[in-house]
């Protein structure tokens, strides 16, 4: 009976592109806005880093469980901006290396969300 359904009968799930494409479009904006937050000067990267907390705060207190998880993330990174702009040497240093690490790693969430949501569309024809 498979042999009748295109693709095999192996089609994922809407609900499951649909969570991987937002996944993976939310981690390479994500990844690319923390790089633009650490490479701004000084005065401009800690207003920066204070809006993004600040977003993260309001997304924290969503009634979704996602959307908490999200805004908890945001909020953290928001910090580590602010953080990394303070005078003081070794805190700033290793805020703005867990800075640039986490947008590596959102970065590279993104890139892998998108590569299995491509998979799940080619799938589907």
């Amino acid at each position: 009976m498979s042999d009748l359904i295109p693709g095999g009968g192996n089609n994922t799930p809407t609900n499951v592109l649909a969570k991987q494409g937002v996944t993976a479009i939310g981690g390479i904006v994500g990844g690319v806005v923390l790089m633009i937050i650490r490479a701004l000067p000084s005065f401009i990267g800690l207003i920066a880093g204070v809006i993004v907390g600040v977003v993260g705060i309001g997304g924290a207190m969503s009634k979704e469980r996602d959307d908490r998880k999200l805004g908890l993330l945001t909020a953290v990174a928001g910090g580590l901006a602010v953080l990394s702009r303070i005078p003081i040497k070794p805190l700033a240093a290793l805020s703005g290396t867990l800075l640039g690490i986490s947008a590596l790693g959102l970065l590279a969430v993104g890139v892998w969300n998108g590569i299995k949501f491509i998979r799940g569309l080619k799938g589907r024809s």
